[in-house]
């Protein structure tokens, strides 16, 4: 391990995640309803080992949001949202060095509640944590604080009216800064091609563990 070596890291760590791709499931109402309720295949598909095998009960739909590119007027454009079945990979990636110290691959949730559960590397001897809007919350603020931490997570834009020029400015920052954890996700992408070709989360996470690897 990288501590066992005695490197310690100490320049804070960055928040994001990723979804991705898995083979996608044809399901009725009732299986659609029977997944939700947290059945396993074998309960779905009695007496039907063959298709219980190939039934993925872990992999949810999520939708991934793209940001549309300014008008030539400088005018906001609505974002693309992307449907996607599979998984999300969760990951706290090293400010300076890129490399990934924690990942979480879980079936689609929303990203702020992964923040507390083992992803924030507290080893990291720097203060701050940046993410993006989805893990500002005020359990995650509480949390973050209580263990000692410096939250550099987006404030939101406000309802209704425009971003304030301060809070504008202190985002861009804060986008600077993660740029480095979108390079991760942006060569597993390209250069890989990752994606989920089988069934359950344990394979799916052990795919997107070796390609963490790889990718740093």
């Amino acid at each position: 391990m990288i501590n066992a070596a005695g490197f310690i890291p100490r320049s804070g760590r960055m928040l994001d995640s990723s979804p991705v791709a898995a083979p996608r499931q044809r399901a009725g109402a009732g299986e659609k309803a029977a997944i939700k309720e947290g059945r396993t295949a074998r309960e779905i598909r009695p007496g039907e080992p063959a298709k219980a095998a190939r039934k993925d009960t872990d992999a949810r739909w999520t939708v991934k949001f793209r940001k549309a590119k300014l008008r030539p007027d400088g005018a906001e454009q609505a974002g693309i949202a992307i449907p996607v079945f599979g998984c999300k990979s969760h990951i706290s990636v090293d400010r300076k060095h890129g490399i990934i110290r924690r990942r979480i691959a879980a079936a689609a949730a929303h990203d702020g509640a992964r923040l507390r559960e083992g992803l924030v590397d507290v080893a990291n001897a720097g203060r701050g944590a940046w993410a993006d809007t989805d893990c500002r919350s005020k359990r995650n603020e509480a949390w973050l604080k209580a263990n000692g931490m410096a939250s550099r997570i987006h404030r939101r834009k406000p309802r209704g009216r425009p971003t304030g020029e301060r809070t504008a400015k202190a985002n861009g920052r804060k986008s600077a800064v993660r740029a480095k954890v979108e390079h991760v996700f942006a060569h597993r992408k390209s250069r890989m091609e990752l994606k989920i070709r089988t069934i359950g989360i344990a394979r799916a996470a052990a795919a997107i563990t070796l390609a963490n690897m790889a990718a740093t």
